[in-house]
């Protein structure tokens, strides 16, 4: 060989060696942090999900077992027992300080300003007034309860 072949001779090319696992690069710990953000965000808002249908499917039996009850010697209670759920559920949603205080008609318009559609002041939720106080009123229980599951439908969508 030659000297001006020996100058040339050039070594052949070396790769750099493997990427380590560990630690992984700035870019993967951003990835993992904003996964783990995701995944407890699902999680509460599945949560809270739950509570609330839990909730709402615990109310709603409640009422089912008032519309089994016979209201002819018991009307005042089931009257009261129906403005303690519209209550309860009020509560839930709505500020304690708003809502804990009403009675009588500013109650009814409570109710129907959040979704009772003017069914309570002037419909078949009127009875709700004065009806648990009374000894034996006309109650038309199938219509209360209808439109009470329908304003509990309504309110409990963000509890």
């Amino acid at each position: 060989m030659n000297p001006a072949e020996q100058a040339l001779q050039l070594r052949d090319v070396h790769l750099p060696a493997s990427p380590e696992f560990w630690p992984p690069a700035p870019g993967w710990w951003i990835v993992a942090l904003f996964a783990a953000m995701v995944l407890v965000w699902i999680s509460i808002r599945l949560v809270s999900f739950w509570r609330r249908k839990r909730s709402q499917q615990e109310i709603f039996s409640l009422l089912d077992d008032l519309a089994k009850t016979e209201t002819d010697d018991r009307t005042p209670e089931f009257l009261a027992s129906v403005s303690m759920l519209l209550r309860r559920v009020a509560l839930l949603k709505f500020p304690r300080n708003e809502v804990a205080a009403l009675t009588g008609k500013d109650w009814l318009s409570f109710l129907d300003t959040h979704g009772g559609e003017g069914q309570f002041a002037n419909g078949v939720g009127r009875v709700l007034e004065a009806g648990p106080y009374l000894r034996t009123s006309k109650v038309d229980q199938q219509g209360l309860l209808l439109l009470a599951k329908k304003w509990i439908r309504r309110n409990t969508g963000k509890i």
